[in-house]
């Protein structure tokens, strides 16, 4: 069955003309970055506060030393390395049949692994900038900088990452939606799609092929034109 489901994807990936990739946490997995929500994730183990709290603005602001020994020993992996998932998809862009890939992740491991056109919906880890005079600053300035890493003005610099109660990058998810609507064939790859506003912006795809590429259920199955139930970098990998 599931040699069969390869076979379909790639006869769709090898007839579309417009490929949209969306993707999340499963992305990242297999390059050893944990997910939030599975059994051993993030949000399963045992903070002072739970995850969430610890990732929201407020306790940004509120508790930015605790904020920063959460951040930076949780969210920040610098051995990680681009997976098969992410260089299968740097190689389909080069092909020119994917257009874009709009991920959830903050990790930049699609552009390291070859891919340059990436709309980061939730930030990046690699970007940092003073909140007072909005200087730019490297993720080794937040790593090296402890218990509040400063602008050289005197502010707090800020990871460009979106925390709870803040909202998405209306033009990241502008030019996102643009791409999905474009599409022929949109491939959601790695996420449960649990997390909204982001999830929302798949209801914007109208075209011919829906692919699921997910463990575990998403709750689109049932709209889906191809579902498999497997390791998006096995799968994508294989169809190369």
């Amino acid at each position: 069955m599931l040699n069969e489901k390869i076979t379909e994807l790639k006869y769709v990936v090898d007839s579309s003309r417009y490929i949209v990739f969306f993707g999340g946490a499963g992305v990242s997995t297999e390059s050893n970055i944990p997910d939030f929500r599975s059994d051993d994730g993030l949000y399963a183990k045992k903070y002072p506060y739970p995850a969430e709290i610890m990732l929201s603005h407020s306790f940004f602001m509120a508790h930015t030393a605790e904020f920063y020994d959460f951040y930076v020993n949780n969210m920040i992996f610098l051995e990680a390395k681009p997976n098969p998932a992410h260089k299968a998809l740097a190689e389909l862009e080069s092909r020119g049949t994917l257009k874009a890939v709009i991920t959830q992740n903050i990790d930049g491991l699609h552009q390291m692994g070859g891919s340059k056109n990436v709309y980061e919906l939730h930030g990046s880890i690699h970007r940092n900038f003073c909140m007072n005079c909005h200087k730019s600053y490297e993720l080794s300035h937040i790593i090296n900088n402890k218990p509040v890493p400063k602008c050289s003005c005197g502010g707090i610099v800020k990871p460009d990452v979106v925390l709870y109660e803040e909202s998405l990058n209306s033009n990241t998810i502008d030019e996102a939606v643009a791409h999905i609507k474009k599409a022929d064939t949109l491939i959601i790859g790695g996420t449960s799609l649990a997390v909204y506003p982001a999830a929302s912006l798949i209801e914007f795809f109208k075209g011919k092929n829906l692919v699921v590429i997910n463990k575990s259920e998403t709750g689109r199955e049932r709209l889906a034109t191809l579902v498999i139930n497997e390791a998006i970098g096995k799968v994508l990998e294989t169809i190369l």
